[in-house]
């Protein structure tokens, strides 16, 4: 990828040497930091060059009378303050994002929609459609809804309007994305404002993997920090049943939705923080939610786990090193090497996969496989 805002903007700071570059940087400081616990060579995954994200979000600026996207500026040093800067291209987004770009800020003008807008978020399908959230510093009214209404017929989108305490919605607040996933296709409810894998390809890599690491496991799935059901769906044909958690709402409440949408049976989703979910399973307290879960009926001997930034804390890794099978996908490698060094007391990593999600960022995301030691 060729980006004429190379060096300046904050969004791409790994990109000496292109995309090869600072994918072997990556490996390079992968195999470093973890060189205590590679057993065999890591998995590499790619991301494509460009062309890669199907949700952004940029900032509008506004030039005199003129509305233009800007991102941040990258810091030269801790002393510098950052600042904006105006985009002419980003060829990170898909290219249904890229052609809408200009499109929308001159039908933007034409109607008049501008007045205190100060961001722009895109959310978009493989198959091209679009939800775009416009940002406002001010109450949007029934002629702002109006004007915005044109706007999605002329271009074929969905519009979200936010404001404090506000929005309006146009269309729809999410997209249906179809990912092919070991050779099969799954279909997933994706919501604006609410977090997904904005790297489909990679991300169908990173599922795939995931589920080949169960290759040889039998019996029900455990999984923390499911989300929206990213992996539950497709774990979903490999396990008799699976028992999920998650603590937000709308992410249940979405995977629910895909459940039903890929005809799966044999999940049952609980709405509990982690930290709850094991208290529940070790009788240390009793939770209403849940009540209607018979656990006795389940065969736990794997889990999956797919925590935050932060990883998972002491007791969710003591938890999780009861199962025979651990399969851990991290965002952070920071966290997940603090976590093995607890969970490898009890357990051997098997394999272990780096996946490219955020192309010349310094981010990255990786998968472990750990069995217990017998």
């Amino acid at each position: 990828m060729l980006c004429e805002h190379f060096g300046l903007c904050g969004s791409c700071i790994n990109t000496e040497g292109g995309y090869e570059g600072q994918l072997l940087r990556k490996v390079e400081k992968i195999k470093n930091d973890f060189k205590n616990y590679i057993k065999d060579e890591i998995s590499i995954f790619q991301s494509p060059d460009s062309h890669y994200r199907a949700r952004s979000e940029f900032k509008l600026w506004h030039d005199g009378d003129i509305m233009r996207y800007a991102m941040s500026r990258v810091k030269k040093d801790s002393n510098d303050k950052g600042g904006v800067f105006f985009i002419n291209e980003c060829p990170q987004v898909n290219e249904y994002i890229e052609a809408l770009m200009p499109k929308l800020l001159v039908e933007i003008e034409k109607y008049q929609l501008g007045s205190k807008l100060f961001g722009v978020d895109f959310l978009s399908a493989s198959d091209g459609k679009i939800v775009v959230s416009l940002l406002y510093h001010r109450k949007l009214d029934d002629a702002w809804q109006s004007e915005a209404t044109k706007i999605s017929n002329i271009l074929n989108i969905s519009i979200i309007g936010r404001s404090r305490k506000q929005k309006v919605i146009i269309g729809t607040d999410y997209v249906i994305e179809t990912l092919t996933i070991d050779n099969e296709s799954y279909q997933f409810k994706q919501i604006e404002n609410s977090f997904t894998q904005p790297n489909a390809k990679v991300n169908e890599n990173m599922v795939t993997w995931a589920i080949k690491q169960f290759e040889h496991c039998s019996g029900d799935l455990l999984e923390l920090y499911c989300g929206a059901g990213n992996f539950t769906i497709p774990f979903a044909r490999k396990f008799n049943k699976i028992l999920a958690t998650e603590i937000s709402k709308s992410s249940i409440n979405a995977a629910k939705t895909n459940m039903d949408l890929n005809d799966i049976s044999n999940v049952e989703f609980v709405r509990m923080s982690v930290e709850d979910f094991v208290q529940a399973l070790d009788g240390v307290r009793e939770f209403r939610r849940m009540k209607e879960i018979d656990i006795k009926s389940y065969a736990l001997n794997n889990i999956f786990v797919d925590p935050p930034r932060s990883g998972m804390d002491e007791a969710s890794c003591d938890f999780a090193a009861r199962h025979d099978t651990i399969v851990y996908i991290s965002c952070n490698p920071t966290t997940l090497l603090r976590d093995l060094e607890r969970l490898s007391q009890t357990h051997t990593v098997e394999s272990m996969a780096l996946f490219d999600q955020f192309a010349y960022t310094n981010h990255i995301e990786m998968g472990v496989k750990l069995q217990r030691k017998f």
